[in-house]
């Protein structure tokens, strides 16, 4: 909790909206908007402190969900924030290439990330700040008393040197709590009931390698994950959910003929505050019109299961 106590989110917010300002002052701020939850809160939360001074960029770095480059950008159109969608997939897949290593991936990433960034920042006059929808967790996680569990797009990927000072007014709040602010700010019910995604995207839920036809193949499986969830009514009762590509291939059948592809894990969690999480018991009804659907209409799948593992000891992202 916030301080140790019970978060007042209207307090909060007002705290946040003068710390802020005191910090930026007439300065130009560059924001990540990724169409989550943290962001969108970070976004409203310096946009009520400086208005027209914050500049939002949307990175589409192609470990996005199918179709969520435009449809981010179409959202924010009526929020009156500044955002500019900018296309960089082939400097991560160039960035990623022959790392098969989890740290490494999320670090590669992460540099690209703030490479992007600090080009985007020349082109913004007296830009000085770059915000994150960073949240307590994140930084537990990466900087916990064991060693680092795993790095985190907003902490873990960081150069040493940075062109850019942070703003981070969320870095001490669980994720229940930023819903809570987000509500209090007035933030679209839409937005503020989407799951959480993490920062690398679908690279920490695609094994090994990253390359744009696993991608594909990985954005095909998880629309239909998502679409079934919320077209049987349980998207809102779980917290958080996804597809992995698991790059294993098994034998299996296909139009009769024997087939040797990968597979696709299934992953439902419920959790208050990322810390711990543990697996959603969905129907097998619906799981087995899931895995049906996959294998029949994702090339290159021809095997689904489902993750009931749950934190601890597993993670939440497998990578």
């Amino acid at each position: 909790m916030y301080n140790g106590e019970k978060l007042n989110a209207q307090a909060f917010i007002d705290e946040q909206i003068a710390q802020i300002k005191a910090q930026v002052g007439s300065d130009n701020v560059i924001l990540g908007l990724s169409g989550g939850v943290d962001s969108s809160v970070t976004a409203m939360l310096i946009h009520k402190a400086v208005g027209r001074q914050l500049h939002c960029i949307f990175v589409d770095h192609g470990l996005l969900r199918k179709n969520e480059f435009e449809d981010v950008l179409k959202h924010y159109e009526g929020m009156g924030l500044n955002i500019k969608g900018v296309r960089a997939a082939d400097r991560f897949f160039a960035a990623c290439k022959g790392i098969t290593d989890p740290e490494l991936k999320r670090k590669a990433i992460g540099k690209t990330f703030i490479d992007v960034f600090d080009e985007e920042a020349h082109k913004v006059e007296n830009a000085k700040w770059l915000a994150q929808g960073t949240i307590w967790p994140d930084i537990a996680e990466s900087h916990s008393d064991k060693g680092t569990i795993k790095s985190h797009h907003n902490v873990g990927g960081l150069p040493e040197e940075m062109h850019l000072g942070l703003v981070e007014p969320l870095k001490y709040l669980y994720k229940y709590e930023v819903r809570e602010v987000g509500a209090a700010i007035g933030l679209d019910p839409h937005l503020l009931g989407r799951h959480p995604f993490p920062g690398p995207g679908l690279g920490v839920r695609c094994l090994g390698e990253l390359t744009p036809e696993k991608i594909a193949i990985l954005q095909e499986a998880d629309a239909i994950w998502i679409t079934a969830l919320r077209k049987s009514g349980w998207y809102d009762k779980i917290w958080q959910a996804g597809a992995i590509f698991v790059p294993v291939q098994t034998t299996g059948i296909k139009d009769g003929r024997r087939t040797y592809d990968n597979v696709i894990a299934l992953r439902a969690v419920n959790s208050i505050d990322a810390v711990t999480a543990q697996v959603v018991h969905l129907p097998w009804e619906l799981l087995d019109e899931v895995q049906h659907d996959i294998i029949a209409n994702v090339k290159g799948v021809n095997r689904v299961v489902f993750d009931i593992s749950s934190k601890p000891q597993a993670t939440i992202e497998w990578e």
